[in-house]
């Protein structure tokens, strides 16, 4: 049955916020509403920046990425923006020079965006690179292993084309995170997971996890799959210093299959738009998944 109240308290549930990633592993854009397309959000994850070997770099081994702002005009060019420097305006290269990149760990053929974006974020990261263009994301399917049915396009995100989370799992990750740590506990944010969509009005955490079929306004959704976290989640988005948290405290409550999880990949069945205060319902779930033992 299509649920969009929690039984507790009787609170619907709505999209808090919504985020774009217009350039892989950079800052978060924070925006009101959003056009849904099959690969996922419009703008979200379709420029990445590439070594010279055509390797993408991520916030993992060049944390300074996430220094960097990527506006998106309505056409789809983009503003790049960071501290100390004057902006540079990118306009997407329709008709550039493709070049191969390796995209999770198979190579695709993406197009550059040209010398001045290339100086621009060689100057701040110390070494030469490039920025690329996913000109035509139905080259690159969602995979089976990550919930694909054969042929669903996908953008550069990771392995489906949004990631959602919850404010009420985020509260319990930091209610652990203060039983271990007492007064001296870090608060996480929610930018450290770089979710898509985030949901507010559940009073059960990680409830998510049983979510099968989900509409966020006008627009349906599958589940894809479960999301296990990288060491990213360890670098603070702003300050850029790195910690143990949240993975260490993860691993001793959400660990099984050697990977810790928060949040799920979901797959929009339909275009449309995402608004911040668009009602969530869940039209089909199962018993959310249990953590196994696991953890130190």
């Amino acid at each position: 049955m299509a649920r969009s109240v929690t039984p507790v308290d009787g609170l619907m549930m709505r999209v808090s916020s919504v985020h774009l990633h217009p350039v892989k592993a950079t800052a978060a854009l924070d925006v009101q509403v959003a056009d849904v397309e099959l690969w996922g959000l419009r703008h979200d994850r379709r420029w990445t920046v590439v070594g010279a070997s055509g390797r993408r770099l991520n916030a993992t081994t060049h944390d300074r990425l996430l220094g960097i702002t990527a506006t998106p005009a309505p056409a789809g060019d983009l503003v790049l923006s960071r501290h100390g420097a004057a902006d540079v305006e990118v306009p997407v290269p329709r008709g550039g020079a493709c070049v191969p990149v390796d995209v999770s760990r198979s190579p695709t053929l993406m197009t550059d965006a040209g010398d001045v974006a290339a100086a621009w974020l060689s100057a701040f990261l110390g070494e030469q690179v490039r920025l690329v263009w996913q000109h035509d994301p139905s080259l690159r399917p969602i995979r089976a292993n990550h919930g694909g049915l054969g042929g669903e396009p996908l953008s550069l995100a990771d392995t489906a084309p949004l990631l959602l989370t919850t404010t009420a799992s985020l509260s319990r990750l930091n209610d652990w995170i203060a039983d271990e740590h007492g007064c001296d506990a870090p608060e996480m944010t929610m930018r450290r997971f770089r979710p898509n969509v985030v949901v507010e009005g559940s009073t059960v955490p990680f409830e998510e996890d049983g979510w099968r079929s989900i509409r966020i306004g006008d627009v349906a959704y599958r589940f894809a799959e479960h999301c296990d976290r990288c060491v990213v989640t360890t670098i603070d988005p702003f300050s850029l210093a790195h910690d143990k948290e949240p993975l260490r405290t993860l691993a001793r409550h959400r660990r099984w299959d050697s990977k810790t999880w928060f949040g799920i990949r979901i797959i929009p069945l339909a275009v449309g738009t995402l608004s911040v205060g668009n009602r969530v319902v869940i039209d089909g779930g199962v018993p959310p998944a249990t953590p196994r033992a696991g953890g130190d």
